[in-house]
């Protein structure tokens, strides 16, 4: 349900990616695995399967901005093992974003701006019976990476724009 708007989040920042040919054809290859599965033109088996590709080439990364980038498509093909990832992936995005425009201000809250306007009803729906940041000890959404930083503003601005039924906890 969710992995057409992980990996739209994905796509507008790959482009920032950069690294040897290996790497690029792994990124590349996740978001368009991430887009068939998001079609259905895939299994989460055979997604679960080469999601970790993603994850390695990310440290690849020539710059922070494209490390980001690299991490969101990571993020996004892992939302065939679980949902929650969508957040990641979305929360990688932004942070990709604000790296490559430092002196933007307005760079973030745009972006996160396009992600709330890119979400289908269902989508939003979805997104709500997810649990609130920080509030479950397992899970991408559990009280770690995620919750901090950058990272942890963007997912609270999501749940808390899309109505998570519970606020997002803030971290310690």
């Amino acid at each position: 349900m969710l992995a057409r708007w992980a990996v739209a989040c994905a796509e507008r920042v790959v482009s920032l990616f950069d690294a040897d040919a290996n790497a690029q054809n792994a990124i590349h290859d996740a978001v368009a695995r991430t887009r068939a599965y998001a079609d259905g033109d895939s299994t989460a088996a055979e997604e679960i399967a080469k999601r970790m590709q993603a994850v390695k080439a990310a440290k690849q990364a020539t710059t922070p901005a494209g490390a980001a980038a690299a991490r969101s498509v990571a993020q996004a093909s892992a939302v065939a093992h679980m949902g929650a990832h969508a957040l990641g992936a979305a929360a990688y995005a932004v942070k990709a974003v604000g790296l490559a425009k430092p002196g933007d201000p307005h760079a973030v809250d745009a972006e996160i701006r396009w992600q709330i306007e890119e979400l289908t009803e269902k989508e939003r729906s979805a997104l709500r019976r997810l649990p609130s940041l920080g509030s479950d000890s397992s899970g991408p959404l559990g009280p770690g990476l995620l919750c901090r930083g950058v990272l942890g503003t963007t997912i609270r601005a999501i749940q808390a724009q899309t109505g998570c039924a519970d606020p997002p906890v803030s971290p310690p």
